[in-house]
């Protein structure tokens, strides 16, 4: 069968995901996670990165599920560190699925995406950094199906790591500041000003991105 490796993948989440429409374990998992906070906090911590690792490589959920998940746990410090480290160490594994066990499949899917096929295949392999930043901030690339296309690139494991980093952690607090804010009784106007402010911090940047690079 052509494309059998994509195809037990995507067989895989399709179950899953049924699953978990029909048996609600979403929310058991939320329910347990806040039961866990109460009475371990390291293990629910532990509990969270896992299962925000599963959800990006198995799931593709998109990265904002889980910076919403980290602001109502964790509030916005503790959730911030946690989802920017769990979303990287996600990406970092899908990446590494892409390469080896999906390269065959991932290239043309991404193909298909016209901003994806100029950065990730068309483009000078020297500006990876730079496209990574292009990639990650500006909000025209698919965040789950990037970072499986990744691996089908040349890009060095350890430049994409870090890269991801980096870039995603702006977005990331912002979500996970703003969530912590909605959620706060006593410093609600001080975590959602924050978050408004790296909000319009992320926007400007990624504005300025998209009009001079990609769009030109």
């Amino acid at each position: 069968m052509k494309n059998k490796k994509l195809w037990i993948f995507i067989v895989l989440v399709l179950v899953f995901v049924i699953l978990n429409h029909q048996f609600g374990w979403s929310d058991l998992m939320n329910s347990w996670l806040n039961q866990l906070r109460e009475e371990n906090l390291a293990l629910a911590v532990i509990s969270y990165m896992i299962l925000t690792i599963i959800g990006c490589v198995a799931l593709a959920l998109p990265g904002v599920t889980f910076a919403i998940a980290a602001g109502l746990l964790f509030g916005p410090i503790l959730g911030t560190i946690c989802c920017s480290l769990a979303t990287t160490l996600g990406a970092m594994f899908a990446f590494l699925v892409g390469r080896f066990f999906l390269k065959d499949s991932i290239r043309p899917v991404a193909m298909k995406n016209k901003y994806l096929k100029k950065w990730l295949f068309d483009e000078n392999s020297g500006n990876e950094l730079f496209i990574l930043m292009i990639t990650r901030l500006v909000p025209l690339f698919p965040y789950n199906l990037q970072n499986f296309a990744y691996g089908v690139t040349d890009i060095k494991f350890s430049t994409y790591s870090i890269g991801s980093l980096v870039f995603m952690l702006p977005g990331t607090a912002m979500y996970t500041v703003g969530t912590a804010g909605l959620a706060s009784r006593g410093n609600r106007l001080l975590y959602l000003g924050i978050a408004v402010m790296m909000g319009i911090i992320v926007m400007g940047i990624g504005g300025y991105l998209k009009k001079h690079y990609v769009q030109k």
